[in-house]
């Protein structure tokens, strides 16, 4: 396959998305499975989190076979996600909370990492019947005879830059038009009693924001810096948003581990989990204020409708992947 060039079609971008991050999922499989580094599991997830939008924002633009299709992808990303999710959980009471509590809740909480790790091994063992499993070898052996000899729609071969804003703007309508973004909103009750009555709602415009900024992120060399800046905002709400629900699941998981009156074995604890939520919802809220803002909005939209005629020379470079280097 050719390298791709400042003026390449719809269809070469979408071949070079593909290759590229079937590329990160498989690099980092055997290290999974070794299970040594969590590093290698956050690295093949992303790779496939990355895979999933490029078959969905290029979906108009290709045609595979159906072991190789989006759904396949999500199913096997949300095995690693479960596996994922445990690491992050205990990474962060070990390096956020843990040094800062007395000695008592030091040692309470050590049996709290006991049951965390005999989760994880049930997990880990899910995982590895995931990248063993025929629907996981299906989908690399797929992914690579497509990529040997890619099957486009007619629509592929128009220039990347006409076919943008039809397939970005309604992502990003999905995120502006969430009824997450009034949660709060002129409510004088306080985040936790918030977030007990409508943290289903957030976590799910945090999804739309994901959605949205993954598929903003494919095409980041067709825009100026202030496509880039709108990126960087939108990553602003998917962080924020992950760090407080980060923080109602461990409060779940401790109700579930320690009983529903774990604050009482746990109050320092309890005390930094409610301090961590205060100061993100803080922050969620200067978030909330700058895209209920009318001509914020306003001018993402006219942004996304106005890319570079072509894309930029130095983009081709960094979308240009080894696309036969599927093992």
């Amino acid at each position: 396959m050719s390298e791709v060039k400042p003026a390449a079609t719809f269809g070469d971008w979408a071949i070079a998305a593909l290759g590229k991050h079937s590329q990160k999922m498989v690099k980092h499989e055997a290290d999974v499975y070794q299970d040594k580094d969590p590093e290698a599991l956050h690295q093949m997830r992303v790779g496939m989190r990355r895979l999933r939008t490029a078959l969905v924002g290029f979906s108009r633009a290709i045609e595979l076979p159906k072991a190789a299709q989006e759904k396949k992808v999500g199913k096997i990303a949300r095995e690693l996600g479960t596996l994922r999710d445990l690491d992050v959980l205990h990474s962060g009471l070990e390096t956020d909370y843990y040094p800062v509590l007395g000695s008592q809740e030091q040692e309470k909480l050590k049996l709290v990492f006991k049951q965390l790790g005999k989760q994880r091994q049930q997990a880990y063992k899910n995982v590895t019947k995931t990248l063993e499993s025929k629907d996981y070898q299906k989908l690399k052996s797929s992914l690579s005879q497509w990529l040997e000899q890619p099957k486009l729609s007619a629509i592929a071969h128009l220039p990347l830059a006409e076919v943008l804003p039809d397939l970005l703007l309604p992502h990003v309508s999905n995120f502006l038009l969430h009824p997450g973004w009034f949660v709060g909103k002129d409510n004088n009750q306080d985040s936790a009693t918030i977030l007990d009555q409508e943290g289903d709602t957030l976590h799910s415009l945090r999804k739309a924001a994901k959605k949205a900024r993954y598929q903003m992120e494919l095409f980041t060399h067709c825009y100026d810096e202030h496509y880039q800046e709108y990126v960087k905002q939108i990553k602003g709400i998917q962080s924020i948003l992950g760090e407080i629900q980060d923080s109602v699941v461990l409060t779940e998981f401790l109700r579930e581990c320690c009983g529903k009156n774990f604050s009482q074995d746990f109050p320092h604890l309890q005390e930094q989990i409610t301090a961590v939520r205060a100061q993100k919802w803080q922050e969620w809220e200067q978030l909330q204020t700058y895209f209920l803002d009318a001509a914020t909005r306003q001018n993402l939209r006219l942004t996304i409708e106005n890319p570079y005629p072509t894309p930029t020379e130095e983009a081709s470079k960094d979308c240009t992947p080894n696309y036969l280097a599927m093992t």
